[in-house]
């Protein structure tokens, strides 16, 4: 049965000039009496029908998509030295076409028929023949011959896919079909965004047809029923598509073997300034050993690594810092040193945490390690220091030898992201203010799950932003750690509820997140002329405008921090 939701208002009083060519089938799309209850990966086929696809090329518009892509694919493969590509989702053509007309060798498959068809015409008509194939992604390597150095899976498609296994198997079949040193790039809408917030499009990227009007006509966190309304005639179609979130899919590339994935926004880096339609991610295929994994790192975790592994950020922290423990103090006065305020928010967290000598503690983003050295000599428990910055990992062990506390405690070279850590392994898990750096923090979360044993707790702070705050205002801040986001308190609920974690503790102490940014920058100003030709102008200018835009973040209500306790 065919619902009128589904029928175009000049299907539905009797086909024009234009629909008496195609029958009724190759116009009304078939969902049944429930449209949102079909979720269903195969469903993709029927959905794609002969009168949809015909109209497919308005709403992608050619000239206005090329004009905005500019040469982003075309760069990102040559880059690599590419030759041979293989797009995975073809639609009508658009991407094989540009990809021949740059000089690749391309093979274009998709699963549906209808859509080949109309990506053949359309070759044909810009001078082209395509070598398409019908395939179904979780058979490619059954329907696809060859080895390619390039797959693209472009347009919002792996989005049709409804089962956690059908992603995993068509991401396995994409990483089987590369070469050894290929490369995968897959798009998405930002559904993160749309999910969160409501949906908004700059209708400036991919599908930049004029005539056309795409939204979401229903939403969950399994369904997104897009409505697709063209003005020249009337006509309205349906897709249903899974809302994937980004991270997720971040995740599941590396789960399948990928070793490095950037992801743009709309054909860029973008830090907040802009909420991004889509996503693109470049996944690499290239094996890293343990020795080259800083060349898997994130962009986010590659900006913070070269931040504190910068001589002016190592001589700042350590010089004006107090250079043992580098994070948010809770101070019992406001005008009270840095050093004390700091080491009793070590001593907070540890209070209630149940430390003992038999303890396992991982300490994430550990920097010069004072805190992992303090649990270590007051409660004589093993202490693990995972970091990025090497700079700041032979500072710790130095101290650490120096201080004699070597055999309980150990520092390792390596991203939250991707812990170079086996399974089940730490009772405690805990971190300070370290969390913000990462791009993906849902992955941090998982991470943190996987090395924990099932009655393990975690304990740490972490600036954020406050719950409902306007992100535009974060956007200074949000600019300088080029970022997309902070988490948030209700984000780290959320976050490890998902992944079993369901006692909660936050101790908010927000107003501690102002006064120790302001103490400071009141102590960077104080030393300022004592730095000369030690940290360069720009550092400590940049430094100041970011201590300012922390302590007028805090003030204006958009941040939070304070010390979490969570168990499962």
């Amino acid at each position: 049965m065919t619902t009128a939701a589904d029928r175009s208002p000049d299907t539905a009083a009797g086909l024009d000039d234009t629909e008496a060519a195609y029958s009724p089938e190759e116009v009304h799309q078939e969902f049944g009496e429930n449209p949102n209850e079909v979720r269903d990966t195969n469903h993709y086929q029927d959905e794609y029908i002969k009168g949809f696809v015909d109209k497919w090329d308005d709403y992608i518009g050619w000239e206005g998509r090329a004009a905005s892509e500019g040469s982003f694919f075309i760069d990102q493969l040559r880059a690599r030295g590419v030759e041979k590509v293989l797009d995975v989702a073809t639609g009508t053509g658009f991407n094989s076409v540009q990809l021949l007309e740059a000089g690749f060798e391309t093979v274009s498959a998709d699963g549906s028929a209808e859509m080949l068809a109309r990506a053949f015409h359309n070759g044909r008509e810009r001078g082209h023949v395509l070598r398409v194939v019908q395939a179904d992604w979780r058979w490619l390597n059954r329907d696809v011959h060859g080895e390619y150095d390039a797959i693209i899976c472009l347009g919002n498609s792996f989005t049709h896919l409804f089962s956690e296994r059908d992603r995993r198997k068509a991401l396995a079949e994409f990483y089987a079909m590369l070469s050894h040193d290929g490369v995968l790039i897959l798009d998405q809408r930002n559904y993160d965004s749309i999910l969160d917030d409501g949906f908004s499009s700059k209708h400036k990227y991919y599908y930049s047809g004029d005539t056309v009007t795409a939204e979401p006509e229903y939403l969950d966190d399994g369904l997104a029923r897009f409505r697709y309304t063209f003005h020249d005639d009337g006509s309205v179609y349906h897709l249903n598509m899974f809302p994937l979130r980004k991270d997720y899919v971040r995740r599941l590339m590396r789960e399948v073997g990928f070793q490095k994935i950037d992801t743009y926004g709309d054909f860029q880096d973008t830090y907040g300034e802009d909420t991004p339609d889509f996503w693109i991610h470049v996944a690499e295929k290239t094996y890293r050993t343990d020795e080259e994994l800083t060349e898997s790192y994130s962009t986010a975790v590659h900006t913070a690594r070269d931040y504190y592994n910068s001589e002016d950020a190592d001589t700042f922290y350590h010089e004006v810092w107090g250079g043992e423990d580098i994070h948010v103090g809770l101070y019992a006065t406001p005008d009270e040193a840095i050093a004390p305020a700091s080491a009793r928010t070590v001593e907070r967290m540890a209070e209630t945490a149940g430390i003992t000598a038999d303890t396992r503690i991982l300490d994430m983003g550990a920097g010069y390690g004072g805190a992992a050295r303090h649990l270590a000599k007051k409660y004589g428990c093993r202490v693990t220091c995972l970091n990025l910055s090497e700079v700041e990992n032979e500072r710790n062990r130095e101290k650490t030898r120096e201080q004699g506390l070597d055999h309980l405690v150990d520092v390792v070279d390596g991203s939250f992201e991707n812990m170079p850590i086996q399974d089940n392994a730490y009772d405690l898990v805990w971190s300070q203010d370290a969390f913000l750096h990462s791009g993906e923090r849902s992955t941090v979360v998982a991470e943190i799950a996987r090395v924990l044993v099932p009655t393990g707790q975690i304990v740490f702070t972490d600036p954020m932003a406050a719950d409902g705050a306007d992100v535009s205002a974060l956007t200074p801040i949000l600019a300088r750690l080029h970022l997309d986001t902070l988490g948030s308190p209700g984000f780290y609920k959320a976050e490890f509820a998902k992944n079993g974690f369901n006692d909660y503790v936050f101790d908010d102490h927000t107003d501690q997140l102002t006064t120790h940014y302001g103490r400071v920058l009141q102590e960077l100003e104080k030393a300022e002329k004592a730095f000369a030709g030690k940290i360069s102008e720009e550092y400590i200018s940049n430094m100041k405008t970011g201590l300012r835009n922390w302590v007028n973040g805090g003030r204006s209500g958009q941040l939070a921090w304070g010390i979490f306790r969570i168990k499962r």
